[in-house]
């Protein structure tokens, strides 16, 4: 787990608002941004609570999927991403973190919006792991529609919905034949899934739609040993927020903490929730919102 042996103050322990005004076209990059995104480089200490697993992570090539995607490794878990094909580069750096670690990075370039490609991506899945212990459906698509519900049009809708409810729907389904007793399905949902921003109505819909899937999913695998469970971050620092944001001055500013969160804050959670440590957790939602409250 991470290096915890000092006490840190969490208002200060990473940047805080006001952060520079910044713009990038979707699905966005790390390396323009200004603070750069932490994802555990320097600090996540593994402990091998993951030895020998086999993980899955959608989108996983940069923010939150890569700050997983690297403390799955340093637990001692091979791991297997999704990237789209504009975030190849991206993707490399995730694979780096990992075969760092001295664990198996596959890439994979998929959009989880169709069928046949998150068919192929189990299969290859299967191919190369022989198993799949531990799928995060993380991938997720949002824009910011400041003007109203009459600015969100069908291809947008269409677009969010397939990738963050669709893409999980069929890896999930697609993966549960694969997946051992002691498996773990981890979804990523969102504080927009129990406060809805007017401005990313679709997304926040989508976000509510994941916990109500991680709910009953959890029931229905039970008897087969398969946890499901789901984390809802709140604001967190990465690519996604200067592609799709309009102001990047105050993210996260709302946050009792009054800062947004780094993805490497967000992987412990996904960690402990496929460990054995959380063998008696299935059907729960993870709130790391900062202090919002929640329902």
């Amino acid at each position: 787990m991470p290096e915890n042996t000092t006490p840190v103050n969490p208002v200060d322990k990473h940047p805080r608002p006001e952060f520079a005004q910044q713009e990038q076209s979707h699905p966005g990059w790390t390396g323009p941004m200004d603070p750069p995104p932490d994802h555990g480089e320097d600090t996540y200490r593994g402990s091998g609570v993951l030895k020998g697993r086999k993980a899955l992570i959608t989108g996983g090539d940069s923010g939150i999927g890569r700050a997983v995607a690297l403390a799955y490794a340093r637990e001692g878990a091979d791991v297997l991403f999704t990237y789209l094909a504009e975030e190849a580069d991206e993707a490399r750096e995730t694979e780096r973190l990992v075969q760092d670690a001295g664990q198996t990075a596959v890439s994979v370039e998929c959009d989880i919006r169709y069928e046949e490609q998150c068919q192929n991506l189990i299969g290859g899945a299967v191919s190369e792991f022989g198993r799949i212990d531990i799928l995060v459906n993380n991938a997720a698509y949002q824009m910011s529609q400041p003007d109203g519900i009459a600015h969100i049009t069908t291809e947008q809708f269409d677009r969010v919905v397939r990738t963050n409810l669709y893409g999980m729907f069929w890896l999930s389904k697609l993966a549960i034949p694969h997946m051992p007793a002691g498996g773990s399905i981890i979804n990523t949902t969102s504080v927009q899934g129990y406060k809805p921003s007017p401005h990313l109505l679709d997304y926040a819909m989508t976000k509510g739609a994941i916990t109500t899937f991680t709910q009953g999913l959890a029931q229905m695998l039970a008897k087969d040993g398969i946890r499901v469970n789901a984390v809802a971050p709140g604001p967190v620092w990465t690519p996604l927020i200067p592609a799709t944001m309009p102001d990047t001055t105050e993210f996260g500013k709302q946050s009792p903490l009054g800062r947004p969160a780094q993805p490497a804050e967000m992987a412990p959670a996904y960690v402990f929730l496929a460990s054995p440590q959380a063998s008696y957790i299935t059907g729960e939602i993870v709130n790391a919102t900062g202090g919002t409250p929640l329902p």
